[in-house]
Formats: structure tokens, sequence, C-alpha cells
């Protein structure tokens, strides 16, 4: 019997209660539930969207690969550009920098000149245009405000008086919030939190950056049971950016990978993006595409590191222009196709390497491919730039061992291309713990990639 039966038993053994009473109050109290519950269904009481669900009304849900195969325009007019570099490039009259942030902005004004930006320009811009648009944009991780490579340098202290500065506070009056917050070193909580932060307010851009990428191992619960599951699980999309450090620079097995073969194991039905950009342009328009596109997915982002400063991941300040979007695949401009007989596919860092060795090497016949979107795979795009190059061997090239990066996704979803993979050998760990094995391993991975 259920503990109410062995409590109401007890009572009328004790003489508590009456038999025939207990029966009746249990009678009435059914009665009267059942008589509010009809009452409830007869007359509803009207119900009214919050302000979020009608943003989320207004947007599509979509695993339809025809709406992930060319992304949309995502660039801003010529006069927002100049005013964002005026901004970002000039700080307050009464504000004293240290001297590496004062060194770092006028390096920047340099670049500028020259029609380039940095990442971290090119983040900061991507950032700013959307504030002018109306749009909050949201930040939180460890040590985010300076970045932990020390690029973004969004929030400046004050050498004399030890206030900060936001520098993307004052765009215009009527701009969205920037919000930035130096977090715990609590991977699940935080990312929990923005996740969260990120479903109340789909017309923002909410950002969660891990201090190393392997670190958001710690948040795995949020990433399997909400970020990769929750639209098919619940109907509930999500536009979440997770921005994880990755790349290979000999400084160990705990700061070398984000772990991008576990984002990718878990790709499935269009479910989120997974990206790894290679230039300041291109990431001004994956940011923007966040927000642009009529439909939200998590973004899954691997970031530089040592690849944050010049000459790595520079960007065309004229790419920024409308009329440019986000390309999920780029050519290689610099070789004759017809004279091609090698085609390497990479992503990330791993590209400055090869390209360092050709041009070295004056190795006019082999082409460079960047591969800046993983998943969802960019199919077509992919083989029209196949066709453009014949009969030519096919390379995929990553620094991670066999066994981790794309390689597996790859190989589980796109072998009918027939390519051949360059990489470091299969192993336990991701990385080596020491510099010149480190660089021995990267000099080997590059002769082979380029190996007659």
């Amino acid at each position: 019997p259920d503990p109410r039966t062995v409590y109401n038993q007890r009572l009328i053994a004790r003489g508590d209660v009456e038999e025939q009473l207990a029966k009746d109050m249990e009678q009435r109290f059914r009665a009267d539930l059942q008589a509010r519950l009809e009452n409830a269904r007869q007359k509803p009481l009207p119900y009214t969207y919050q302000e979020p669900e009608l943003v989320w009304k207004a947007l599509k849900k979509t695993t339809d690969d025809a709406d992930f195969q060319e992304s949309p325009d995502t660039g801003i007019p010529r006069k927002m550009i100049d005013h964002l570099l005026d901004h970002l490039l000039q700080l307050p009259k009464d504000f004293t920098p240290l001297p590496q942030i004062a060194k770092l902005i006028d390096n920047q004004r340099k670049l500028v000149q020259a029609g380039k930006i940095d990442w971290a320009l090119g983040e900061l811009m991507g950032y700013g245009s959307l504030l002018l648009e109306g749009k909050d944009v949201r930040m939180s991780g460890q040590d985010v405000k300076r970045g932990t490579f020390s690029h973004r340098h969004s929030c400046p202290v004050d050498a004399k008086t030890f206030e900060r500065i936001n520098r993307l506070e004052g765009l215009s009056d009527s701009q969205g919030r920037f919000l930035i917050y130096n977090s715990l070193l609590s991977e699940y909580a935080v990312l929990g939190f923005e996740y969260g932060y990120a479903l109340a307010n789909p017309d923002a851009l909410v950002l969660w950056e891990a201090q190393f990428g392997d670190f958001a191992n710690g948040a795995s619960t949020i990433i399997d049971q909400f970020i990769f599951a929750s639209e098919s699980k619940w109907n509930r999309m999500n536009g979440i950016v997770m921005l994880l450090p990755h790349g290979y620079e000999g400084q160990g097995p705990e700061h070398s990978s984000a772990r991008l073969e576990r984002y990718l194991q878990g790709c499935a039905e269009n479910n989120v993006t997974v990206a790894n950009a290679t230039t300041a342009s291109n990431l001004f328009h994956l940011l923007r595409r966040q927000l642009l596109r009529p439909f939200r997915k998590p973004l899954i982002l691997m970031t530089p590191k040592s690849a944050l400063r010049p000459p790595f991941n520079l960007g065309e300040i004229d790419e920024l222009e409308t009329g440019n979007r986000f390309r999920e695949l780029i050519d290689d401009t610099a070789v004759t196709a017809s004279k091609v007989k090698r085609v390497l596919v990479c992503s990330g860092k791993v590209y400055y390497d090869l390209l360092k060795y050709r041009d070295e090497e004056k190795r006019s016949d082999v082409a460079i491919v960047r591969l800046e979107q993983i998943y969802p795979f960019p199919k077509v795009q992919f083989e029209a730039l196949l066709k453009r190059y014949g009969k030519a061997e096919l390379y995929w090239v990553q620094e991670e061992p066999r066994n981790m990066g794309a390689w597996g996704h790859l190989m589980l979803n796109h072998s009918e291309y027939g390519w051949k993979c360059v990489s470091r050998s299969s192993a336990a760990s991701p990385a080596t713990g020491f510099l010149k094995k480190h660089e021995k391993e990267q000099h080997e991975l590059v002769l082979q990639a380029f190996a007659k």
C-alpha cells in the first residue's frame, strides 16, 4: 500500500479518526480537485507571449542542407567600417594606456593604413557592427577582457588611475549593450549560464571563451546534453558561440588541442557549426552571421593562439564591405590550376606552416586550400573546387594525431573524394610536452605533405 493508505489505517486503528469520516474527507477532496480542473478547462487563462518568445517565433527551424551551403551577405557599409576603426583605434584623451596597449593599437593603425586588420580588430569590429545595429553582445570566460593571449584588450586599464574603459561603448546613442565578464574557473557553471542566457535572448550574440580549448572538457555535460542535442530533443534552438583556443605550438598536451574531434563526433542533422577561421575578415563575417541568419545554431570555433598577431590571420578591410560574406572554403589564388598536381586541404594554423614551406621551395605545383567551416561541410563549393584542379592528388593535412582532429569525421562522411591524410601518428596524448620534439614532428609533417 502507498504511504497515505498506511497512515490512514494507523489513524483509524488508534481511534484518531472514524473510518467513514476519512472516506468522506477523501471524496470531498477529490471532488473539489475535479471541479477546479473542469473550471480551468472551461475558462482557460489567455497566454501572453514574452518578448524572447516572439523573437524565437520569428525565426525558422531548419536542418535543410540548402540553408547551409553558402552564407548570406554579412558585409557592412564603408561608412560604418570607418566609424568603427576610428573609434577602436582612438583612446580617450584623458586615458593613459599601458605601454603595451599603446604599442598594440599603434601597430593596428599601421595595418589599417595598409588596408588590413588583425584578428583582434576583426573580432572587435564584428561585435561593434552588431552593437551599431542595436544587438547586444555578451561574453564571458577566464580573462576575456584582456584575452588569455593578450590580444583582445576590450577593457584596458588606465596606467595612472587604474580605471577601466570599455572600447565598445560610445559607438552611438542607440547602440546595443556590450557586456563582458571575467568569470571564475568553473566551465560547467559558466557555460551552462551562458547557454541559458542565449536561450532567453535570441537576438543577442552570446559567447563563452575557454582559457585553452581543452579546458572545455569541464563543461562536457552542457555541451553533450544541451548545445548539441537541444534542438533534436526539445525543439529549442540556441545561438551560443564557444571560442576554443586550438593549435600545436609545443606547449604540451594540456595546452594544444581543443579536442576538435569530439565536437565533430556530435555533428549530425545540421545541429551546430564547427569552424576554424584563418583570416580576421572571415572571423568578422562568421560572428555577424550568427545573428543575421533567419535561424540559430551553436557555433564551435577553434581560435588561434600564437597566430593571433601579424603576419598571421590578417584580413583585408575591403572584405568587410557590403556584398561580402563568410567563406566556408578559401581557394588558393596564388597558383595556376592547370599546373597543380597536388591539392592540400587543411584548416587552421597549419596553413601558415604549409604556405611558408611552399614559398621557400617555390612549389607552384601544389595548391593549399583552407576549409574554414568543417561542419556543415560545404559540399557544393568543395566539388566545384575539385573540378577546377582536375586529376590532382587530394590530401587532408592536419597538425593533430591521426586519431584526433578532423580526419576521422571527414573519412566517415566524405570518403568519396578519395583523399589521403598527412598528420602526426595516432597517439594517446594530444601533443608532446617537449618543444624540440614538437618542432621535429611539425617539420616532418610539412615535408610529408610536399613529398614527391
